[in-house]
């Protein structure tokens, strides 16, 4: 197989765009994607559509796919440092969503979505241990994945409030990526918690960290809250982007030069509350490669 480099001027660039999970439109005050293709189409260039086997695709999903309008598959139920968990009938499941999907790559968050056996409905998302034994397991789930799949796959940094081991989490995934070939989805709003949680500035640890691999880039709303008098981050995808996390993204788009996509995660919020944020990825976009990129 060719290497990363060669394989990255492959994929696809898809722009900005927004993500779902199966029943998310059907809440109060939900994003209305087919609003946001009508009325604002560049900030709904694909649709990331968040995915367990056992759920499928909701109607909205369904909907997109039909259109022929480009996707990404982003996993909700697969544990990539457990060989067993790409195995039975989640694989005759998984591929038959690929196929409808017919997904541009793979992605998801590279933690714990189940702690022992899975079962329907987990979706726990803890973050992996940080240390060189899981980053080599967590790889050589994502070529297991890859070759099964014949997509890259992107793991991504999930979210925590506790992260165990001895490594930085961008040092982690510099060694994922290394061991695995592979590039990366940097959720911008989860390295934010993460820095808050170790007592980091925002900007910690990307000197040095290989921005050459980042393909896809999350943003999204965050709120600080009191957990009996600890003040932890909530990653809870409202419209309110913290200025950490404004600063990872501006800092990823001005040295990333091989990020074909951007996804701003506000799918459970009205369309009117998120165009602020669409604007100001918009914005710091241009002048970047990304930027260019999505002008032509």
């Amino acid at each position: 197989m060719m290497d990363f480099s060669k394989r990255l001027d492959l994929l696809p660039h898809l722009g900005i765009g927004v993500s779902t999970e199966y029943g998310a439109a059907t809440q109060a005050n939900a994003l209305h994607i087919a609003e946001l293709v009508q009325h604002h189409p560049q900030y709904a260039r694909f649709l990331e559509v968040g995915v367990t086997v056992e759920t499928g695709l909701d109607s909205q999903a369904v909907s997109w796919v039909e259109s022929g309008r480009p996707t990404t598959y982003h996993f909700l139920d697969i544990n990539l440092d457990d060989p067993r968990d790409l195995s039975g009938h989640w694989v005759d499941k998984f591929q038959a969503l690929k196929t409808t999907l017919d997904p541009a790559w793979i992605c998801g968050d590279a933690g714990l979505w189940h702690f022992g056996p899975r079962d329907r409905g987990h979706m726990l998302l803890l973050p992996p241990i940080l240390s060189r034994d899981s980053a080599k397991e967590m790889a050589e789930g994502i070529v297991k994945l890859r070759d099964l799949s014949g997509l890259e796959v992107l793991p991504e940094n999930p979210p925590g409030h506790v992260f165990v081991g001895d490594l930085h989490l961008l040092d982690f995934f510099a060694l994922v990526q290394d061991e695995a070939d592979t590039g990366m989805l940097l959720d911008a709003a989860h390295l934010a918690i993460y820095q808050n949680v170790m007592g980091h500035s925002p900007l910690t640890g990307l000197d040095g960290f290989p921005m050459e691999r980042i393909v896809e880039m999350h943003i999204a709303g965050a709120t600080f809250v009191d957990a009996e008098g600890l003040q932890v981050i909530e990653d809870d995808h409202t419209t309110n982007v913290l200025p950490a996390t404004w600063s990872i993204a501006q800092r990823v788009l001005s040295e990333a030069a091989g990020l074909k996509a951007i996804i701003f995660e506000c799918e459970r919020n009205p369309l009117d509350e998120c165009l602020d944020g669409f604007r100001k990825i918009d914005h710091l976009a241009k002048g970047s490669a990304f930027g260019r990129e999505s002008q032509s």
